[in-house]
């Protein structure tokens, strides 16, 4: 069929109109050259890149370093470090994208007691991260009796305030202040683990404990399995068994190593690229677990940082604040307290080398750490003692028993709890006073067989105990006054005593402690 059709008087013949049409697309789509198409694409491609990093960064945003207070900003409230050395907050650092961060478990099921304490340090830039574990034990310089680090949340009345005052000790003990802080519910643990579809972990023993006040029921078996959110909950915190005959032998140093092994496997599941996908689920449990001055968005940034990053497991590092455990009189109890104490040169290195995001080294008096001395006070590498009673070299009676006990505090099972100001430790209710008599130790024990004790803090299990530390030779018991007195031996020599500063202590704390005896070890489940 011809498309054409002849005008009159045999002129030239005209194109029907759907060819005129066409011809006229195709004329307009002739105008765009080639090079206009190219820029066109590219210009679509850049929109969508565009979006795409606007997407990003509104999920992944880089937290800020630097002093947290700018000159006149009254934003964020100073922390008062009183008559005490002030951790550094700011100078060069090592690399561009060097992280601190005190992590801190809140066990709300056991009234909210901070026993779990982390400083995390992560060099982005050279993707390197250590986690440094802080004993519950740890003794700090607090101006009340019992000076255990896991006691200042509470002495503080908890909350804000409370951690507030965790997050200054840790500072003044390792000699800066973190950048940030993260307080996890136990109960994040468990969700995180169901996230990731369980973790895979080598059980070290036998686990049994039921707590029917804190909803607690921990039956667990020894080996490598696949736990989920409710298991993986049951091993980090399990302690000892109800009747108190088997758990870990070294008590709460074995619950950190085996909460560090945990952690170390998670973090390795974490690291799968298939989790980048799960942000949604990991924001919910962040935003219901979690209180921390840094956002959602920097803890995903810290997380890409590593998955993308390519941090490897062997840049994963776990330790112990290196520490000795050490026993200390309690005027309040009449009786040893256990600690464990850092060590003061392990501790500085590890600091400089691994945990502080400055350039400059630290020096020993910039930490603040306890130690005991031979006559039984204690004193602080910064040369300030907060409790100037326990600075003095303490008057003990000789029938005290040489064996070190934990006076821990029943959980609270509800409503406030009254700290008192003297012990650190919540107060009986109803007794008006201190959680135990203090006249009797809360745990008894029998002094050493074998010979009389005669005011000595190193007896021994056979044979007569020697060492005045402030009892008579002759077996009789001295009452202590009731203000210690304000000179004591820092030196812990035999002959006279030197009148001291009871708020100052030497620089070099003496090492030389009073060594109570062996503790039984718990057998093995």
């Amino acid at each position: 069929m011809n498309d054409y059709k002849e005008t009159q008087g045999g002129g030239q013949k005209k194109k029907p109109v759907h060819l005129q049409a066409s011809e006229r697309k195709a004329k307009r789509k002739s105008r765009l050259t080639w090079q206009q198409k190219i820029l066109l694409i590219v210009a679509i491609v850049l929109a969508v890149v565009l979006m795409v990093t606007l997407a990003y960064r509104a999920v992944f945003v880089k937290p800020e370093l630097g002093p947290k207070n700018e000159p006149g900003d009254t934003s964020v409230e100073e922390i008062d470090y009183g008559d005490g050395t002030r951790p550094r907050s700011d100078g060069e650092r090592k690399s561009k994208d060097y992280y601190t961060i005190l992590v801190m478990g809140r066990d709300t099921g056991g009234g909210g007691n901070t026993d779990t304490m982390m400083l995390a340090s992560y060099d982005v830039t050279n993707q390197k991260f250590t986690v440094m574990n802080i004993p519950r034990d740890t003794m700090v310089n607090v101006p009340w009796d019992i000076k255990r680090i896991n006691s200042v949340y509470n002495y503080y009345g908890g909350g804000d305030k409370g951690i507030k005052k965790v997050y200054q000790e840790v500072s003044q003990l390792v000699g800066f202040e973190p950048d940030y802080q993260v307080i996890i519910e136990w109960e994040a643990v468990g969700k995180l683990v169901d996230a990731i579809g369980g973790v895979y972990f080598d059980v070290p023993r036998n686990m049994n404990y039921e707590d029917p006040y804190q909803d607690l029921s921990i039956h667990i078996k020894k080996g490598y399995q696949l736990l989920d959110g409710e298991q993986a909950m049951g091993v980090i915190r399990y302690r000892h068994d109800n009747n108190m005959k088997y758990g870990y032998a070294n008590g709460d140093l074995g619950r950190i190593e085996t909460q560090q092994a945990f952690l170390k496997a998670v973090i390795k599941q974490l690291l799968q690229v298939k989790n980048v996908g799960k942000i949604n689920q990991f924001s919910k449990i962040f935003e219901e677990n979690v209180e921390t001055d840094l956002s959602v968005q920097n803890l995903f940034w810290f997380g890409q940082a590593a998955i993308m990053g390519g941090l490897s497991m062997d840049n994963v590092n776990f330790v112990t604040m290196p520490n000795t455990p050490k026993s200390c009189y309690s005027r309040t109890y009449k009786n040893y307290q256990s600690y464990v104490v850092p060590n003061a040169k392990e501790l500085l290195e590890l600091v400089n080398t691994s945990l502080s995001p400055f350039v400059e080294k630290s020096v020993m008096s910039d930490l603040d750490i306890m130690s005991v001395n031979s006559d039984g006070s204690v004193s602080s590498t910064t040369g300030h003692v907060e409790d100037s009673k326990a600075a003095a070299k303490p008057v003990i009676p000789s029938n005290t028993p040489t064996e070190p006990v934990d006076n821990e505090p029943d959980e609270p099972q509800g409503g406030e709890t009254t700290i008192d100001p003297e012990t650190g430790l919540p107060v009986e209710p109803g007794s008006g006073g201190t959680t135990t008599n203090p006249s009797v130790p809360e745990t008894p024990t029998t002094p050493p067989a074998g010979g009389s004790t005669s005011g000595s803090t190193s007896g021994s299990t056979g044979g007569s105990t020697s060492g005045n530390t402030g009892g008579t030779t002759g077996g009789s018991t001295t009452t202590p006054p009731t203000t210690p007195p304000s000179t004591g031996d820092t030196g812990g020599s035999t002959g006279g005593s030197t009148t001291t500063d009871p708020g100052t202590q030497p620089s070099v704390p003496d090492d030389a402690v009073i060594v109570p005896p062996e503790v039984t070890v718990v057998p093995e489940a």
